[in-house]
């Protein structure tokens, strides 16, 4: 019997088995984007490695970021770097608005790549009360750094972070020794509690000054000498010579009423002129000193563990506040509450006591 029927060809084309409900597009789409990302993770890692300094600056704005998707990947990326980091010398530096720390900072940066050193530099900007942005640009105050390949430089907007450093500068650190960097310096505002916050995340901690400006009594009345492991004084050119000279010896004098410090090292005083390049050599000899030195004592890896308990204490702390506020009964809470310290029907004690309970 022939085969005439259509349905009855061998080229007949069967219907498909229908798909059940319970597979539907969202979870794919939801798989696929799980795939991306973690691709995204894996690339920005492997250019990290490479040295690519776009995938770094990329890096850093994803861990800056507080979107909550963004700060899961954050996470995976710093473990993915964190066998990678501890490598380098982390230099903090200092001083009020004015001293010239931009120009002592490209200087001193030109000077270590010269010497076959990696630089990166994390300034971090002074960034405005309303638009939250950065009121300077440390690129653009470094013309010269900013051009030289084995040079990188990350502004930040301080924000509202504590003293003035920028919120996720210690990851920023890691990806940057992830990166190949072997000199981090810190660049801070020079304002309020700055100089604290860097003091517990470097290894040197070098403080700027200007001589003739009242500042000798001023740092002595902030204590900030007893952290400094070298004062510079800064601007010691033309007229401004023999002033630099006298508060070199009146620092020199300060040094002595403070105890020895822990790493048993003699905190240095010397004057240069970052503007012509003079005096920076001599920078470069007392930080190369003073790590000889602590790493010949153990000291310095004493004071990174211990820097390290420290931010895990800070972290704990910056979790639970985050945890707290974005609580939703706390939220709601919290607007119930301060409508009634609008209108005087509570105090300050008495609604955080209440939103505490909560």
């Amino acid at each position: 019997m022939g085969i005439t029927g259509k349905n009855n060809s061998a080229l007949h084309e069967q219907e498909g088995i229908e798909q059940p409900q319970s597979f539907n597009t969202t979870a794919a789409q939801k798989l696929m984007q799980n795939r991306k990302k973690k691709q995204e993770v894996t690339q920005l890692f492997a250019g990290i490695r490479a040295g690519d300094k776009t995938a770094l600056s990329r890096s850093i704005t994803l861990i800056e970021s507080t979107a909550q998707h963004h700060q899961v990947l954050a996470k995976k990326l710093i473990a993915l770097c964190l066998p990678y980091a501890n490598k380098s010398q982390r230099i903090g530096i200092t001083g009020v608005p004015g001293v010239g720390k931009s120009t002592f900072i490209e200087s001193f940066g030109k000077l270590l790549t010269s010497k076959k050193h990696k630089v990166a530099v994390l300034a971090v900007d002074p960034s405005s009360t309303l638009s939250r942005g950065s009121i300077l640009g440390d690129k653009t105050r470094m013309e010269e750094l900013v051009k030289d390949e084995n040079a990188f430089i990350r502004p930040s907007a301080s924000g509202d972070s504590l003293g003035g450093v920028a919120r996720k500068t210690r990851e920023t650190i890691i990806l940057c020794e992830a990166a190949g960097f072997d000199t981090i310096i810190i660049e801070t505002v020079g304002v309020g509690q700055s100089e604290t916050t860097v003091h517990s995340m470097t290894d040197f901690f070098l403080l700027l000054k200007l001589a003739g400006a009242g500042d000798e009594l001023q740092g002595i009345k902030r204590g900030i000498i007893e952290m400094a492991d070298s004062i510079v004084i800064n601007k010691a050119d033309g007229e401004n010579v023999k002033a630099a000279k006298l508060a070199k010896v009146e620092f020199n004098r300060a040094l002595h009423l403070y105890p020895a410090k822990e790493s048993n090292w003699t905190p240095k005083t010397v004057t240069c002129s970052a503007l012509k390049n003079e005096g920076i050599e001599k920078v470069y000899e007392i930080i190369t000193d003073y790590v000889n030195q602590t790493k010949a004592s153990k000291y310095f890896n004493h004071k990174r563990t211990e820097q390290n308990k420290f931010w895990l204490l800070q972290t704990i702390e910056s979790q639970l506040k985050a945890a707290f506020y974005n609580n939703p009964k706390i939220k709601e809470a919290l607007k119930e509450q301060l409508d009634l310290i609008d209108k005087n029907k509570t105090t300050p004690f008495e609604a955080a006591e209440m939103l505490m309970k909560l």
